[in-house]
Protein backbone atom coordinates (compact mmCIF):
# COMPACT_ATOMS: atom_id res chain seq x y z
CA UNK A 1 0.00 0.00 0.00
CA UNK A 2 1.10 3.47 -0.55
CA UNK A 3 0.80 4.16 3.13
CA UNK A 4 2.52 0.94 4.46
CA UNK A 5 5.96 1.68 4.76
CA UNK A 6 9.66 0.01 5.06
CA UNK A 7 9.68 1.86 8.53
CA UNK A 8 6.18 0.57 9.70
CA UNK A 9 6.27 -2.73 12.75
CA UNK A 10 4.00 -5.14 12.87
CA UNK A 11 2.94 -4.52 16.01
CA UNK A 12 1.91 -1.29 15.51
CA UNK A 13 -0.02 -2.39 12.08
CA UNK A 14 -1.95 -5.26 13.95
CA UNK A 15 -3.66 -2.23 16.68
CA UNK A 16 -3.84 -0.36 13.53
CA UNK A 17 -5.98 -2.87 12.03
CA UNK A 18 -7.78 -3.49 14.99
CA UNK A 19 -9.31 -0.20 15.23
CA UNK A 20 -9.44 0.31 11.48
CA UNK A 21 -11.67 -3.18 11.10
CA UNK A 22 -14.05 -2.06 14.46
CA UNK A 23 -14.93 1.40 13.05
CA UNK A 24 -16.03 0.47 9.18
CA UNK A 25 -17.47 -3.00 10.25
CA UNK A 26 -20.33 -0.59 12.75
CA UNK A 27 -20.53 1.69 9.94
CA UNK A 28 -21.07 -0.80 7.15
CA UNK A 29 -23.10 -3.82 8.77
CA UNK A 30 -26.56 -3.74 7.31
CA UNK A 31 -25.42 -4.17 3.79
CA UNK A 32 -23.41 -7.01 5.15
CA UNK A 33 -27.00 -8.66 6.70
CA UNK A 34 -28.79 -7.64 3.40
CA UNK A 35 -26.06 -9.54 1.43
CA UNK A 36 -26.30 -12.55 3.80
CA UNK A 37 -30.28 -12.42 4.00
CA UNK A 38 -30.23 -12.79 -0.10
CA UNK A 39 -28.01 -15.13 -0.54
CA UNK A 40 -29.18 -17.72 1.68
CA UNK A 41 -32.86 -17.45 0.48
CA UNK A 42 -33.53 -19.92 -2.71
CA UNK A 43 -33.85 -18.92 -5.97
CA UNK A 44 -36.37 -20.84 -6.46
CA UNK A 45 -38.81 -19.62 -4.09
CA UNK A 46 -37.24 -16.05 -2.77
CA UNK A 47 -38.19 -14.20 0.08
CA UNK A 48 -36.88 -10.70 -0.99
CA UNK A 49 -36.91 -9.32 -4.67
CA UNK A 50 -33.85 -7.14 -3.57
CA UNK A 51 -31.97 -4.86 -1.68
CA UNK A 52 -34.43 -2.28 -1.03
CA UNK A 53 -37.41 -5.14 -0.63
CA UNK A 54 -35.17 -7.05 1.96
CA UNK A 55 -34.55 -3.82 3.88
CA UNK A 56 -38.02 -2.63 3.90
CA UNK A 57 -39.41 -6.97 5.19
CA UNK A 58 -36.61 -6.72 7.60
CA UNK A 59 -37.30 -3.25 9.18
CA UNK A 60 -41.44 -3.85 9.56
CA UNK A 61 -40.71 -7.45 11.31
CA UNK A 62 -38.03 -6.57 13.37
CA UNK A 63 -37.20 -3.00 13.05
CA UNK A 64 -34.10 -0.79 12.52
CA UNK A 65 -32.43 -3.21 14.72
CA UNK A 66 -32.91 -6.38 12.66
CA UNK A 67 -30.15 -5.17 10.31
CA UNK A 68 -28.00 -5.33 13.34
CA UNK A 69 -28.81 -8.68 14.22
CA UNK A 70 -25.46 -10.49 14.36
CA UNK A 71 -23.29 -7.58 14.49
CA UNK A 72 -21.75 -7.44 17.91
CA UNK A 73 -19.68 -10.35 16.55
CA UNK A 74 -19.14 -8.88 13.19
CA UNK A 75 -17.73 -5.56 14.67
CA UNK A 76 -15.45 -7.33 16.85
CA UNK A 77 -14.78 -9.87 14.32
CA UNK A 78 -13.73 -7.48 12.34
CA UNK A 79 -11.55 -5.95 14.15
CA UNK A 80 -9.39 -8.79 14.48
CA UNK A 81 -9.88 -9.49 10.85
CA UNK A 82 -8.43 -6.60 9.86
CA UNK A 83 -5.60 -7.02 12.78
CA UNK A 84 -4.55 -10.35 10.82
CA UNK A 85 -4.76 -8.86 7.74
CA UNK A 86 -2.55 -5.89 8.27
CA UNK A 87 -0.28 -7.35 10.29
CA UNK A 88 0.62 -10.28 8.29
CA UNK A 89 0.41 -7.99 5.55
CA UNK A 90 3.00 -6.08 6.78
CA UNK A 91 5.32 -8.73 8.42
CA UNK A 92 5.13 -10.19 4.53
CA UNK A 93 6.00 -6.70 2.83
CA UNK A 94 9.41 -6.73 4.57
CA UNK A 95 10.35 -9.95 3.63
CA UNK A 96 9.17 -9.48 0.37
CA UNK A 97 10.52 -5.83 -0.30
CA UNK A 98 14.03 -5.09 -2.78
CA UNK A 99 16.68 -4.94 -0.34
CA UNK A 100 18.20 -2.41 -2.38
CA UNK A 101 15.22 0.05 -3.17
CA UNK A 102 12.58 -1.10 -0.59
CA UNK A 103 10.20 -1.04 -3.30
CA UNK A 104 7.66 -4.04 -3.58
CA UNK A 105 6.81 -5.45 -7.25
CA UNK A 106 3.07 -5.97 -8.17
CA UNK A 107 3.89 -9.77 -8.12
CA UNK A 108 5.52 -9.58 -4.82
CA UNK A 109 2.79 -7.74 -3.47
CA UNK A 110 -0.32 -9.91 -4.66
CA UNK A 111 1.59 -12.88 -2.46
CA UNK A 112 1.83 -10.78 0.32
CA UNK A 113 -1.78 -9.96 0.09
CA UNK A 114 -2.67 -13.95 -0.63
CA UNK A 115 -0.80 -14.52 2.51
CA UNK A 116 -2.55 -12.03 4.47
CA UNK A 117 -6.09 -13.01 3.22
CA UNK A 118 -5.40 -16.41 4.24
CA UNK A 119 -4.19 -15.44 7.47
CA UNK A 120 -7.20 -13.55 8.58
CA UNK A 121 -9.43 -16.51 6.83
CA UNK A 122 -7.67 -19.28 9.57
CA UNK A 123 -7.68 -16.79 12.38
CA UNK A 124 -10.77 -14.52 12.31
CA UNK A 125 -12.99 -14.50 9.32
CA UNK A 126 -14.49 -18.46 9.17
CA UNK A 127 -15.49 -18.43 12.65
CA UNK A 128 -16.69 -14.89 12.53
CA UNK A 129 -18.76 -15.56 9.49
CA UNK A 130 -20.27 -19.19 10.61
CA UNK A 131 -21.58 -17.19 14.16
CA UNK A 132 -23.05 -13.96 12.08
CA UNK A 133 -24.56 -16.00 9.40
CA UNK A 134 -25.81 -19.00 11.96
CA UNK A 135 -27.70 -15.67 13.58
CA UNK A 136 -29.18 -14.05 10.49
CA UNK A 137 -30.13 -17.30 9.03
CA UNK A 138 -31.70 -17.72 12.29
CA UNK A 139 -33.89 -14.28 12.25
CA UNK A 140 -34.82 -14.96 8.74
CA UNK A 141 -36.24 -18.81 9.58
CA UNK A 142 -38.03 -17.44 12.49
CA UNK A 143 -36.42 -20.51 14.67
CA UNK A 144 -35.73 -18.49 17.39
CA UNK A 145 -32.75 -20.69 18.33
CA UNK A 146 -30.13 -17.67 19.28
CA UNK A 147 -31.04 -14.99 21.39
CA UNK A 148 -27.46 -12.99 20.20
CA UNK A 149 -23.88 -13.80 19.02
CA UNK A 150 -22.84 -14.71 22.31
CA UNK A 151 -25.59 -17.34 22.52
CA UNK A 152 -25.02 -18.63 19.10
CA UNK A 153 -21.47 -19.01 19.78
CA UNK A 154 -21.99 -21.35 23.13
CA UNK A 155 -24.35 -23.48 21.52
CA UNK A 156 -22.54 -24.16 18.44
CA UNK A 157 -19.37 -25.17 20.75
CA UNK A 158 -21.59 -27.03 23.05
CA UNK A 159 -23.72 -28.95 19.89
CA UNK A 160 -20.65 -29.53 17.42
CA UNK A 161 -17.35 -28.83 18.75
CA UNK A 162 -15.01 -26.09 17.68
CA UNK A 163 -14.31 -27.59 14.42
CA UNK A 164 -18.54 -26.41 14.17
CA UNK A 165 -17.18 -22.76 13.88
CA UNK A 166 -15.15 -23.74 10.92
CA UNK A 167 -18.17 -25.24 8.61
CA UNK A 168 -16.77 -23.60 4.83
CA UNK A 169 -13.68 -22.94 6.03
CA UNK A 170 -12.58 -23.84 2.58
CA UNK A 171 -14.20 -21.37 0.51
CA UNK A 172 -13.95 -18.55 2.73
CA UNK A 173 -9.99 -19.12 2.82
CA UNK A 174 -10.48 -19.30 -1.33
CA UNK A 175 -12.42 -16.32 -1.06
CA UNK A 176 -10.40 -14.11 1.56
CA UNK A 177 -6.93 -15.15 -0.17
CA UNK A 178 -8.67 -14.23 -3.50
CA UNK A 179 -9.49 -11.17 -2.23
CA UNK A 180 -6.41 -9.71 -1.06
CA UNK A 181 -4.20 -11.11 -3.52
CA UNK A 182 -6.35 -8.97 -6.41
CA UNK A 183 -7.06 -6.26 -3.54
CA UNK A 184 -3.54 -4.95 -1.85
CA UNK A 185 -1.61 -4.90 -5.70
CA UNK A 186 -5.09 -3.31 -7.21
CA UNK A 187 -5.28 -0.71 -4.46
CA UNK A 188 -1.87 0.85 -5.76
CA UNK A 189 -1.95 0.62 -8.91
CA UNK A 190 -5.32 2.70 -9.17
CA UNK A 191 -3.95 4.60 -6.68
CA UNK A 192 -1.42 5.41 -8.56
CA UNK A 193 -3.14 6.57 -11.84
CA UNK A 194 -5.66 8.92 -9.67
CA UNK A 195 -3.01 10.53 -7.45
CA UNK A 196 -0.92 10.88 -11.15
CA UNK A 197 1.93 10.11 -9.28
CA UNK A 198 2.07 12.67 -6.77
CA UNK A 199 3.78 11.30 -3.47
CA UNK A 200 2.58 13.94 -1.05
CA UNK A 201 -1.13 11.99 -1.47
CA UNK A 202 0.28 8.85 -0.14
CA UNK A 203 -1.62 9.41 3.33
CA UNK A 204 -4.22 11.26 1.95
CA UNK A 205 -7.73 9.71 3.56
CA UNK A 206 -9.22 10.38 0.23
CA UNK A 207 -7.45 9.28 -2.44
CA UNK A 208 -6.84 5.78 -0.50
CA UNK A 209 -10.02 5.62 -0.16
CA UNK A 210 -11.08 5.89 -3.39
CA UNK A 211 -8.64 3.23 -4.62
CA UNK A 212 -9.40 1.12 -2.00
CA UNK A 213 -13.42 1.55 -3.14
CA UNK A 214 -12.60 0.72 -6.29
CA UNK A 215 -10.56 -2.16 -5.57
CA UNK A 216 -12.85 -3.60 -3.27
CA UNK A 217 -15.34 -3.89 -6.39
CA UNK A 218 -12.86 -5.07 -8.69
CA UNK A 219 -12.32 -8.22 -6.46
CA UNK A 220 -16.04 -9.16 -5.95
CA UNK A 221 -16.13 -10.10 -9.44
CA UNK A 222 -13.65 -12.89 -8.54
CA UNK A 223 -14.96 -14.14 -4.97
CA UNK A 224 -18.65 -14.01 -5.20
CA UNK A 225 -19.03 -17.51 -6.08
CA UNK A 226 -16.92 -18.99 -3.49
CA UNK A 227 -18.48 -16.25 -1.15
CA UNK A 228 -22.20 -17.57 -1.80
CA UNK A 229 -20.94 -20.94 -1.21
CA UNK A 230 -19.37 -20.40 2.10
CA UNK A 231 -22.68 -18.51 3.29
CA UNK A 232 -24.52 -21.57 2.23
CA UNK A 233 -22.11 -23.68 3.72
CA UNK A 234 -22.36 -22.02 7.40
CA UNK A 235 -26.27 -22.16 7.31
CA UNK A 236 -28.55 -23.55 10.07
CA UNK A 237 -29.51 -25.90 7.47
CA UNK A 238 -26.22 -26.79 6.13
CA UNK A 239 -25.91 -29.69 8.30
CA UNK A 240 -28.66 -31.70 6.87
CA UNK A 241 -28.60 -30.63 3.56
CA UNK A 242 -24.47 -30.74 2.23
CA UNK A 243 -21.89 -33.14 3.08
CA UNK A 244 -19.19 -30.86 2.08
CA UNK A 245 -18.29 -27.80 -0.60
CA UNK A 246 -18.06 -29.43 -3.20
CA UNK A 247 -21.60 -31.08 -2.80
CA UNK A 248 -22.96 -27.74 -2.17
CA UNK A 249 -21.54 -26.13 -5.14
CA UNK A 250 -22.75 -28.75 -7.26
CA UNK A 251 -26.50 -28.69 -5.44
CA UNK A 252 -26.48 -24.89 -5.83
CA UNK A 253 -25.25 -25.60 -9.83
CA UNK A 254 -28.05 -28.71 -10.34
CA UNK A 255 -31.13 -27.19 -8.41
CA UNK A 256 -30.84 -23.70 -9.12
CA UNK A 257 -28.49 -22.77 -11.85
CA UNK A 258 -24.94 -20.37 -12.51
CA UNK A 259 -27.11 -17.28 -10.70
CA UNK A 260 -26.90 -19.05 -7.16
CA UNK A 261 -23.30 -18.70 -7.56
CA UNK A 262 -23.98 -14.47 -7.95
CA UNK A 263 -26.81 -14.05 -5.41
CA UNK A 264 -26.35 -10.95 -2.98
CA UNK A 265 -23.60 -9.29 -6.16
CA UNK A 266 -25.00 -6.11 -5.99
CA UNK A 267 -25.34 -5.83 -2.43
CA UNK A 268 -22.04 -7.25 -1.74
CA UNK A 269 -20.02 -4.98 -4.43
CA UNK A 270 -21.49 -2.41 -2.76
CA UNK A 271 -20.57 -3.32 0.83
CA UNK A 272 -17.01 -4.61 0.37
CA UNK A 273 -16.76 -1.52 -1.90
CA UNK A 274 -17.85 0.80 1.18
CA UNK A 275 -15.31 -1.29 3.62
CA UNK A 276 -12.79 -1.31 1.45
CA UNK A 277 -12.89 2.30 0.83
CA UNK A 278 -13.70 3.57 4.44
CA UNK A 279 -10.61 1.21 5.63
CA UNK A 280 -8.37 2.24 3.34
CA UNK A 281 -9.55 5.76 4.04
CA UNK A 282 -9.49 5.34 8.24
CA UNK A 283 -5.77 3.23 8.35
CA UNK A 284 -3.50 6.20 7.10
CA UNK A 285 -5.24 8.26 9.77
CA UNK A 286 -5.56 5.70 12.57
CA UNK A 287 -1.91 5.63 11.52
CA UNK A 288 -1.43 8.97 12.07
CA UNK A 289 -2.59 9.42 15.29
CA UNK A 290 -1.00 6.90 16.67
CA UNK A 291 2.34 7.33 15.47
CA UNK A 292 1.99 10.32 18.08
CA UNK A 293 1.53 8.71 21.32
CA UNK A 294 3.19 4.93 20.18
Amino acid sequence: MAFVTKQDSGFKTVVKGFLTGGTQASLTYPTEYIKTQLQLQSKAKPEYNGIMDCAKKTVDQHGIKGLYRGAGVRIIGAGFQQMFRWGAYTNLTQMFRDEKTGQLSPLNNMMCGLGAGICEAVCAVTPVETVKTRVTDDQRRGTGKYKGSADAIVKILKEEGPMGLYRGAFPTILKQGTNQAVRMPLQVQIFTVIAMGDSTKKQSPLYNGAAGFLAGCGSVLLTQPQDCVKSRMQSESAKELYKGTMDCAMQMMKNEGPAAFFAGSVPRCVQVGLTSGISFALFPVISKLLNQVM
